[in-house]
């Protein structure tokens, strides 16, 4: 008597590629949202819903910040990296030259013209004076202008 034979299961369907939807032209990301590799710092892009994001370029998986976070940028002073973090926070340190960063908001920074040049100075509110990065001139700004400036040679 012959053994029925069973019949072989059907192949798995073909895994689809995933399909590539350019974003809208009028610059909304469509559901998605972007961060910083802290790996190679190249701009990643994600699904809003995920915790975290794996690099495609240099496979670092990156966290993301929780929903409703608001983050801010600032240029790193020691490399010129663009660098990201959670507003709010009162330092950065670079994950490229590991340069500590001051973070300041917009409302605790003051300007002033320099003293001897006359060039645009930004300065942490609150603070005395402000040494130009120019001219090396030192500048009081703690009310009217002074008479008191000094100059220091570097």
């Amino acid at each position: 008597m012959p053994v029925p034979l069973a019949p072989y299961p059907s192949p798995p369907p073909p895994a689809l590629a995933p399909s590539f939807t350019p974003p809208p032209a009028n610059g909304s990301t469509g559901g998605q949202s972007q961060l910083v590799c802290s790996g190679c710092r190249n701009l990643l892009m994600y699904p809003v819903g995920a915790t975290s994001v794996c690099c495609a370029v240099c496979n670092a998986v990156t966290a993301v910040p929780p929903p409703g976070t608001e983050m801010a940028q600032l240029v790193c002073g020691g490399c010129h990296t663009l660098l990201m973090y959670i507003r709010g926070a009162t330092s950065v340190q670079c994950s490229c030259c590991h340069t500590v960063n001051l973070a300041l908001e917009a409302n605790q920074v003051a300007q002033v013209n320099c003293g001897n040049c006359w060039m645009l100075l930004m300065y942490q509110y609150g603070a005395r004076s402000v040494k130009c990065a120019v001219c090396n001139f030192v500048t009081s700004v703690g009310g009217s202008a002074s008479t008191t400036d000094l100059k220091f040679n570097s």
